[in-house]
């Protein structure tokens, strides 16, 4: 069994409230769960209004595929996601 996550932060310089942050956030996990089938949720930084850390993951049996579709998650946020992207992590366990 083979664990892949990405984590990244992602950076909203135009909210101006924490309603519209989770909008945001809301709508970034939900089109991720939608298209790839991941566990999406905001982990950390939840108070901020100006930046959200976000994870998701996946459990396949190979570490080649569960990476695959971690880097096709990033290029999606990087083409579709609203705000900027900072310290995206791409890793992958093995149990």
């Amino acid at each position: 069994m083979v664990v892949s996550m990405i984590q990244f932060i992602i950076e909203l310089p135009d909210v101006a409230s924490i309603k519209e942050k989770r909008r945001i956030v809301n709508s970034i996990r939900d089109r991720l769960i939608r298209k790839y089938r991941i566990s999406v949720a905001e982990v950390d930084l939840h108070q901020s209004l100006a930046y959200s850390q976000i994870g998701a993951v996946m459990v396949s049996n190979s570490r080649r595929y569960g990476e695959s579709v971690m880097h096709k998650v990033l290029t999606f946020l990087e083409n579709e996601c609203e705000g900027r992207l900072h310290d995206v992590k791409i890793v992958s366990h093995s149990f």
